[in-house]
């Protein structure tokens, strides 16, 4: 058995508070276990400088944070220099997020998910990238109603579990405990359907087998279907 009793294949205790905050258009505290993290979904007119002006399509991106107390050791606010996995995190985050949505149906608005982690213990970003789309179901929610969007963007639900080998077996959801420990790491986005959207696995030490590949997208996509079927339904 793990540290919290599970068995290899079974997720931590998973929770969505939503309407967390008070101004954000959709806010959600997410719980995976002992991580927590703040997402919330802000919108403004008009998209990014970058884009061409022939374009008609909005735009969704992300920004990741680790608050100073969010671990054990105090970590540094990021505030003129964001560091390489900051990066890479909220990167992972928004292109996770626009793949479920149609951007066409999204004219001149571009959303952003903030993801403010305030206490970790391993899979914040993939705790990040589900909390994100509730919060993004939220936002669309009222702006539907309220007649920004004409119709709905959402293509399908998403969601993200970590997984990895831990002394041979293939474990889901891995604490900070875990993570720090495994010989290969993984983080798996999935849609409802089974789409893949992101299958990073990583060998930290020795080479794994493709049999162990498989057994851990087995794994990772029974738990994304878990996860799915506990996001709350927005009224």
């Amino acid at each position: 058995m793990r540290l919290e009793n599970r068995e290899n294949n079974q997720t931590r205790e998973i929770k969505f508070t939503t309407n967390y905050t008070k101004h954000a258009l959709g806010s959600v505290l997410v719980e995976f276990g002992d991580t927590k993290v703040i997402t919330t979904a802000s919108v403004e007119e008009g998209k990014p400088k970058w884009m061409d002006k022939e374009d008609t399509r909005g735009w969704l991106t992300a920004e990741y944070s680790l608050l100073p107390s969010s671990t054990s050791t105090r970590c540094q606010r990021e505030r003129t220099k964001i560091s390489g996995r900051t990066q890479e995190i909220q990167r992972l985050i928004g292109r996770s997020l626009r793949a479920c949505v149609d951007l066409a149906k999204m004219s001149d608005i571009t959303i952003t998910i903030d993801a403010d982690v305030i206490q970790a213990d391993g899979g914040t970003r993939t705790a990040s990238i589900c909390g994100g789309y509730v919060a993004l179901c939220e936002a669309v929610k009222k702006l539907l109603a309220e007649g920004t969007l004409k119709q709905n963007p959402i293509i399908e639900p998403i969601a993200a579990i970590s997984a990895g080998i831990i002394d041979g077996e293939v474990k889901l959801d891995l604490n900070y405990e875990e993570d720090s420990h495994a010989q290969v790491d993984s983080n798996v986005v999935l849609t409802k359907s089974g789409k893949i959207i992101e299958f990073q696995t990583t060998a930290e030490g020795e080479p794994y087998e493709y049999e162990q590949m498989l057994k851990i997208f087995e794994v990772a996509k029974k738990g994304i279907e878990e996860i799915i079927e506990k996001y709350p339904i927005l009224e």
